[in-house]
């Protein structure tokens, strides 16, 4: 026998963008309920090791996105899972964030509770009913059966467009031509390193590392990334198709995490592709592991201490909403009426099929406007797409995808969503102006 539930606003992916959006609607008085298909929240920042959260801030220091996201991080600050911002010293971006995954993950649950949000996790979605070109119900698949939920308003914030491409709504994947996506990621933690090894390295051999990175400064910086050791990477000859070295410290004092391994030309809405990424993500996270501890300074006595849940996803599908971000929009720092968040994250593609990365900065100021069209599907009018899957170009969802925009994509559709099941009218029809007036309540930048 089928359960059946009901809310005002229903989110689909207990992700970052989710957890902000299904907040967001609660707090806007909705009766909201967060679906996740993992038996914990987080999305890619828990199960698939994504650290840290980068970036809530211009090149300039500038902080552009707030809100939610902020009062997370300050959260996470009191009860001692986070160093708030730090710089980044890799120099690519101005600051990163530190967080304690577990921590997070707990966060999560009191900050939905506070908001009067039901939480169902263990629960994946496989069918959407569709009348009329307006959701009814998904359908939910579990250890306890069917159960079908019913709602005024959906969120899509599920990472791959699940619940869009179930209903039917138009969906891009990939570049422009072959369709490829950005590879994916194995990411994994390494304890017992020598954090200050590594920090006198980067001083003495500053051309094996990026050249923004701050060496002047090294000293007086906590290390929080390094990017480089581009000796040893191309003496090893590692049989992974990238070109340098990528760690992130912490959360533990003698901690990195390491986003190395690099699985291209596979589908991440594929089960068999998945599988085929899951070994060879593994595979090379053991290649990687070996090659640092016998080539890199720091690394002879670290070892592994944990792998993701999942292969970490970069791209799938979107939406192709009523506006598509592209890359002009980014690196101009376009500002847009229908602003609902700003970004500061420069492009950052991870090539699709090659070993490097393109990057482009933002001018301006240093930020770039998200405009609510991008949230907005075609064809189905009670539903609102945020994170991974809002409507961009390939190129612009290279800085779209990045957590901290994640938050304040998924802040806003969850606001949107209330507003709508409140005043009974579509997502598109939405009053923008009041939605702004909301999410600057709330403490988004908008400006």
């Amino acid at each position: 026998m089928t359960r059946k539930l009901q809310a005002d606003v229903v989110v689909i992916g207990g992700g970052p963008a989710g957890i902000n959006a299904a907040i967001a609607a609660g707090r806007q008085g909705a009766s909201t309920i967060l679906i996740e298909r993992y038996g914990f929240l987080g999305g890619m920042s828990t199960a698939a090791s994504v650290y840290p959260w980068m970036t809530f801030h211009t090149e300039q220091g500038q902080q552009v996105i707030k809100g939610i996201a902020q009062e997370i991080v300050e959260r996470l600050i009191q009860r001692g899972g986070s160093p708030g911002h730090l710089r980044d010293t890799i120099g690519f971006v101005h600051t990163v964030t530190p967080y304690h995954p577990e921590m997070y993950k707990l966060l999560a649950i009191d900050m939905l509770k506070e908001a009067g949000v039901k939480l169902l996790l263990h629960s994946f979605v496989d069918g959407v009913q569709v009348e009329n070109q307006y959701i009814r119900s998904v359908q939910l698949s579990g250890k306890s059966g069917p159960i079908q939920v019913f709602g005024r308003m959906f969120v899509d914030t599920s990472g791959d467009a699940d619940v869009a491409y179930l209903s039917g709504v138009p969906t891009l994947m990939g570049r422009e031509g072959d369709k490829r996506t950005q590879p994916m990621t194995m990411k994994f933690r390494m304890r017992g390193v020598d954090i200050e090894a590594i920090r006198q390295n980067m001083i003495e051999n500053p051309t094996n590392f990026y050249h923004k990175t701050p060496f002047s400064e090294l000293n007086a910086l906590p290390l929080t990334g390094i990017q480089g050791f581009y000796s040893q990477w191309q003496a090893a000859q590692v049989p992974i198709n990238r070109d340098q070295v990528l760690l992130f410290t912490g959360p533990a004092h003698d901690e990195v995490l390491v986003n190395c391994t690099r699985v291209q030309g596979l589908d991440g809405t594929n089960v068999e592709d998945l599988t085929q990424a899951e070994e060879e993500g593994l595979r090379q996270v053991m290649l990687m592991a070996e090659f640092l501890q016998t080539s890199v300074p720091g690394f002879a006595q670290a070892s592994i201490s944990s792998v993701g849940t999942q292969i970490g996803i970069r791209e799938t599908r979107r939406i192709d909403g009523l506006y598509q971000l592209s890359i002009d929009d980014v690196v101009t720092g376009r500002r847009f009426e229908d602003v609902i968040a700003r970004s500061g994250y420069p492009i950052d593609i991870h090539d699709p099929s090659g070993k490097g990365v393109t990057e482009a900065l933002v001018r301006g100021d240093g930020a770039y406007d998200i405009p609510y069209r991008c949230l907005v599907p075609q064809q189905v009018h009670n539903l609102l797409a945020a994170g991974r899957c809002l409507s961009t170009t390939h190129e612009a969802l290279a800085t779209t995808r990045l957590t901290p925009s994640c938050m304040a994509t998924g802040q806003a559709a969850g606001t949107a969503a209330a507003m709508a099941s409140a005043a009974g009218t579509s997502a598109a029809k939405i009053d923008v102006a009041r939605l702004q007036q909301l999410l600057r309540q709330g403490n988004a930048v908008l400006d």
